[in-house]
C-alpha cells in the first residue's frame, strides 16, 4: 500500500499561512490524492476550491509528489503542501506517520481520493477527525472485476466515514460489494462551468486552420494511461477516412500511441497536442467527441464535450451513457466491440444535421443536470460539517 516520499512546497504565492485554529477561521480541508497530477478528481478539487474561495482553507498532500494541477488552482488562495513521510511499501510506519500528521496538521475535515490514500482512512479508523472519503473509480487492475484484498479493505477503512460517488454504479457498488451504509453515502454528480464551454459554430474551415486535413474532426481529452485505451481509438478513427483525430492529454502511453498511429498510416491524420491546461479552445474546434476508456465513472471530458455542444461517441463504461441526452445512446458502445465504436464515429461523421440535433440534446441536458453550481455548494456543506 505504499508510495513514493515527495518534499514539501511552501504556500502559493500571495496566500495567508494556514497555522492556527479558532472561532471566525474559515476550515480547514486536508485533501490527500495518490498523486496531484492533472485527472478527473484533481481538477474537480481545483474548480471546488478555486470557487468556494476565501470560505476554507486547504493542506494538500500528493503522495507521489505530483502536484501538476496546481497550475489550475488560483493566486491567492489559502494553500499549504505539509511534508509528511511517507515509506513504500511499509504499511505500518506509514499509518503512524498519517496518524501523526493528522494531530499536527488539526485538520477540521480529512478528505481522502480513491483507494490510493487507503492507508490515510485506515490511520483514522480510531477517529481524530471527521472523515470523507471520495471515490471516483478504478485503474486498470480493477476494471472487469473487485480485487478481495480492497474489498475487505474498503469495508473495514471506510465503514464509519462519509462516502462520496459521483455515479450511480458506484453507489451500488459501495452498498453492494463494500457493504458500506447507506446513510453514510452522498451522491454528488461532476458539475461543470457551463459558461466555458459554450457551443460553437463549426466547420471545416477551422482543421484547415490548424494545419490538418479538412474533414470531420473527432477530439478527445484524456490522460494517456493504459485505461483510456486510445489505441482503440485510432483503430476506429482509421476505420473513418473523412475524419481526422485531435488527442488533448500527455502521459506515459504516448509514444507507443504516436508508433501505432504511424502504423495505420494516421500520420496525416492526427494531432497529439498534448497537456493543455484548459482544453476549451480546442474543444470549440470539434465536431464529435470521444471516449474510448475501459474503465470510468463520470468522466468530466465527457461533460465537457456536453457543454460545448458536442455529439459523443463512447465506450459503454461507468455513468456514461445515462450522463448523456438519451438520443446520443445509440453512440454508445461495448467497449469490446472495436468495430462498433468506428461504426458510430462514421455514421456521425457522415451527418451534420445529426450532430448539430445531438450536439444541441447534450448541453441541454448538461444545463439540466449538471450546473457547476450544485457541485460546488453540495461540497461546500460537506467540506464545512452540514451534510455529514
Amino acid at each position: 500500500m505504499g508510495h513514493a516520499t515527495g518534499d514539501s512546497l511552501p504556500a502559493m504565492p500571495g496566500a495567508p499561512a494556514l497555522g492556527g485554529h479558532g472561532p471566525g477561521m474559515p476550515p480547514l480541508v486536508l485533501s490527500v490524492f495518490s498523486t496531484f497530477s492533472v485527472g478527473g478528481p484533481q481538477v474537480r478539487f481545483a474548480t471546488l476550491a478555486n470557487r468556494l474561495g476565501p470560505a476554507f482553507r486547504h493542506a494538500i498532500v500528493a503522495m507521489d509528489g505530483d502536484r501538476a494541477c496546481a497550475e489550475r488552482l488560483q493566486p491567492g488562495l489559502a494553500i499549504e503542501w505539509p511534508p509528511v513521510p511517507i515509506r513504500k511499501g511499509e504499511t505500518l510506519a506509514n499509518l503512524r506517520a498519517f496518524r501523526a500528521a493528522l494531530r499536527a496538521i488539526r485538520p477540521d475535515v480529512l478528505v481522502t481520493y480513491n483507494w490510493g490514500t487507503i492507508e490515510w482512512a485506515l490511520a483514522n479508523l480510531l477517529p481524530v477527525v471527521r472523515h470523507v472519503h471520495i471515490e471516483d473509480g478504478f485503474g486498470p487492475e480493477e476494471q472487469a472485476r473487485q480485487i478481495p484484498r480492497r474489498v475487505w479493505t474498503r469495508r473495514l477503512a471506510l465503514r464509519r466515514c462519509t462516502m462520496v460517488v459521483p455515479s450511480q454504479t458506484l453507489r451500488r457498488i459501495a452498498t453492494g460489494a463494500w457493504r458500506l451504509p447507506e446513510a453514510r453515502l452522498r451522491y454528488i454528480p461532476n458539475g461543470i462551468d457551463l459558461a466555458r464551454f459554450a457551443p460553437a459554430a463549426r466547420g471545416a474551415a477551422s482543421s484547415a486552420a490548424r494545419g490538418l486535413e479538412q474533414g470531420v474532426t473527432i477530439g478527445t481529452v484524456a490522460a494517456l494511461r493504459a485505461e483510456k485505451n486510445l489505441g482503440r481509438l485510432l483503430h476506429a478513427v482509421a476505420g473513418v477516412p473523412a475524419a481526422h483525430l485531435v488527442v488533448v492529454g500527455d502521459g506515459p502511453e504516448r509514444p507507443a500511441l504516436e508508433a501505432l498511429a504511424a502504423e495505420l498510416g494516421l500520420a496525416g491524420r492526427v494531432r497529439f497536442a498534448g497537456h493543455m491546461a484548459d482544453p476549451a479552445p480546442l474543444l470549440a474546434e470539434f465536431d464529435i467527441f470521444a471516449l474510448s476508456s475501459d474503465t470510468e465513472q463520470m468522466p468530466i471530458s465527457v461533460l465537457e464535450a456536453m457543454a460545448a455542444g458536442l455529439p459523443v461517441a463512447a465506450t459503454d463504461v461507468g455513468d456514461v451513457r445515462a450522463m448523456l441526452a438519451a438520443e446520443n445512446a445509440d453512440f454508445v458502445v461495448p467497449k469490446e466491440d472495436a468495430a462498433a465504436l468506428s461504426g458510430a464515429l462514421a455514421r456521425l461523421a457522415g451527418d451534420a444535421a445529426l450532430r448539430r440535433a445531438l450536439g444541441a440534446a447534450n448541453r441541454a441536458k448538461a444545463e439540466r443536470d449538471y450546473d457547476e453550481r450544485a457541485m460546488v455548494a453540495a461540497y461546500g456543506a460537506l467540506f464545512g460539517g452540514g451534510a455529514r
